[in-house]
């Protein structure tokens, strides 16, 4: 996963995101594929899932790229994007304990 500051986004396979969150608790409640390009190969995607435990919600947002099986993708959890500078600190936090949270 590589950031793309011109593209606000990461250069990342869809699949290893999704892995990541699923793997730090949140469960699917969304996915979705676009297709509008005339080879009806997807051309995009969005996915969003919910951590039970810490009532989270994080969104993931690609767009494929024509060579290679990275897209650029953008991620959210509860409202807030990550990118460089977040890096991957809000992936799996619990918003009730720790920073900002009632813990």
């Amino acid at each position: 996963m590589t950031w793309i500051a011109q593209g606000h986004g990461w250069l990342a396979a869809p699949e290893d995101i999704v892995a990541a969150l699923s793997k730090d608790g949140f469960e699917e409640c969304k996915r979705e594929l676009t297709t509008s390009r005339r080879d009806l190969r997807p051309a995009g995607g969005v996915w969003q899932g919910v951590n039970p435990r810490s009532g989270s919600v994080a969104s993931v947002i690609w767009v494929t790229r024509p060579a290679g099986h990275q897209a650029i993708v953008f991620i959210d959890v509860d409202g807030e994007s990550l990118n460089a500078d977040h890096g991957h600190s809000a992936v799996g936090r619990d918003p009730y304990h720790g920073e900002g949270g009632e813990g």
